[in-house]
């Protein structure tokens, strides 16, 4: 899952951006408010940590033009700002939750979990081709009610593939739907992870298949035996 990170401290964005990438999300990070509303409006992202004191457009501002245009993505507010007059603005202007700084990794990570299963209602819960399963909130994939492991970019290349079944899928939008913008590598790093799926989906017997569509790039296919 794709997160947007507005956030104007550059050590705590750091901090949390890390975080969040070892746990499998692609985190895009932006610094004012501003370059943040453009960011929330050209991208598809299945959640945004938001600021409040941020240079340029604060979060309260930032929250309200999202809502006022009808974009319903799951906000999560951070803020220095301690007290029920900013936390009941802040839900007010259309956040989903607060939390206030110094606050633990642990709950961040706890409420933006909530987040994103309340957020889900728009997408399939569980995504499903052939005998393969794939719940982007839980973070699980099986076969066959048997677990499939699989890394963090793995999973994620799945997923956006399982999204659109049957479906050609461009590489660069697997790029920038799996790896956030800071990445700046070979597009063709896809191959490397689509190889290693196409040898664990086949060793799992889970009736699908990722069809190389030449000069695109691949279909997620059910494959009889």
């Amino acid at each position: 899952m794709r997160l947007l990170m507005v956030e104007d401290e550059e050590r705590l964005a750091q901090s949390l951006g890390q975080g969040l990438r070892a746990e499998g999300y692609a985190v895009d990070v932006v610094g004012d408010g501003l370059h943040g509303l453009a960011r929330a409006r050209e991208g598809d992202y299945a959640a945004i940590v938001l600021d409040l004191m941020l240079p340029g457009l604060n979060g309260f501002r930032v929250c309200r033009e999202l809502r006022n245009e009808g974009n319903a993505v799951p906000i999560l507010i951070l803020t220095a700002k301690n007290g029920e007059y900013d936390e009941a603005e802040a839900l007010d202007c259309g956040a989903d939750d607060f939390l206030a700084k110094p606050f633990s990794y642990v709950v961040l990570t706890a409420r933006l979990r909530a987040l994103l299963r309340r957020g889900g209602a728009t997408r399939p819960s569980v995504l499903s081709v052939a005998d393969l399963r794939i719940d982007p909130v839980a973070h699980r994939c099986t076969v066959a009610d048997r677990l499939l492991p699989l890394t963090g970019k793995e999973f994620g290349v799945l997923e956006c593939l399982a999204r659109r079944p049957d479906q050609a899928v461009p590489k660069t939008e697997i790029l920038d739907a799996v790896w956030d913008s800071a990445f700046r590598g070979d597009v063709n790093i896809v191959e490397v992870y689509v190889a290693a799926l196409r040898r664990k989906l086949d060793r799992a017997g889970a009736g699908c298949l990722i069809e190389t569509v030449r000069g695109i790039g691949y279909r997620l296919v059910r494959h009889e035996r």
